[in-house]
C-alpha cells in the first residue's frame, strides 16, 4: 500500500461492471482505482505496469480467463492479492481459483459495504469468502477433502481453536474474530495458523470448506 491508500485494479470484460465498481471504490476513503483491464492477459500486463495491492478479477472472460490470470499473477508476486468476482451460478470451473492463489470470492451483486470491507481485508493480508459463495462452494466440492466425522475432524484442536475455525467458516476476518472472542488480532493470527497446521490445510479458504465438510460449521451450529 502507498501513502495514498490501497491501489486497486479492476478486471472484467463488461465495461458497465467496471464502471459500477469504480464508482463504489473511488468514493471510499483510502482506496484508489489505478487501472482497468478487460481480459486476463491485459490484467497481467497492467499488474506489471501498475503494481496494485488488490485485483478484483472476473472469472469468465474471453481469451485468458480469470483463473489462469490469477494463477500467473500470484505465482509472480505475494504482494498482489486477488479477489475473484463471480455470479451466483457457480461451477467447478470457478473453484480452480482455490488452487490459483486467490484470496477469496465475491458475488458480482455484492453490497457496497461488503465490497469495501473485502478489499481492505485482503489488502491487510487476510482472506475473505462471501457466505453465499461458501454455501455454494460446499455443494460443489463435496468429496474433495477426506470424509470424517465431526469428532475425528476436531481431534487435536483446542476449544479456542475450534471457535476460531467456526468463525472462519462464517466468513469472519481476523479483526472480526478478535472482537467476537475478545482476543487481540495477533492472538487470532496465531490460532488461525495453528488450525491450518493441525488440519493440514493450505489456507483459510480451505478451512471454510473443511469446517462445512466435517460438520464443524453450518446451519444451526454455534
Amino acid at each position: 500500500m502507498t501513502a495514498s491508500g490501497i491501489r486497486v485494479l479492476l478486471v472484467d470484460d463488461q465495461e458497465l461492471v467496471r464502471v459500477g465498481l469504480r464508482m463504489v471504490l473511488d468514493a471510499a476513503d483510502g482506496l484508489e482505482v489505478v487501472g482497468e483491464a478487460a481480459d486476463g492477459a491485459a490484467a497481467i500486463r497492467r499488474v506489471h505496469e501498475l503494481r496494485p495491492d488488490v485485483v478484483l478479477m472476473d472469472v469468465r472472460m474471453p481469451g485468458l480467463d480469470g483463473i489462469e490470470a490469477t494463477r500467473r499473477i500470484t505465482a509472480e508476486s505475494d504482494a498482489v492479492r486477488v479477489i475473484l468476482l463471480t455470479t451466483f451460478d457457480l461451477d467447478e470451473y470457478a473453484f480452480g481459483g482455490l488452487h490459483a492463489g486467490a484470496s477469496g470470492f465475491l458475488l458480482k451483486d455484492v453490497a457496497s459495504d461488503e465490497l469495501l470491507r473485502a478489499v481492505r481485508t485482503v489488502a491487510s493480508g487476510d482472506a475473505i469468502v462471501s457466505p453465499r459463495v461458501t454455501r455454494r462452494m460446499i455443494e460443489l466440492t463435496r468429496g474433495i477433502l477426506p470424509a470424517a466425522t465431526a469428532q475425528e475432524a476436531d481431534d487435536g484442536l483446542t476449544e479456542r481453536e475450534r471457535e476460531v475455525l467456526q468463525a472462519l467458516a462464517a466468513g469472519a476476518s481476523n479483526q472480526e474474530i478478535a472482537a467476537q472472542l475478545f482476543l487481540s488480532e495477533s492472538t487470532v493470527k496465531t490460532h488461525v495458523g495453528r488450525v491450518l497446521s493441525k488440519l493440514h490445510l493450505r489456507d483459510r479458504v480451505h478451512a471454510v470448506i473443511y469446517a462445512y465438510e466435517h460438520g464443524l460449521a453450518g446451519p444451526g451450529r454455534a
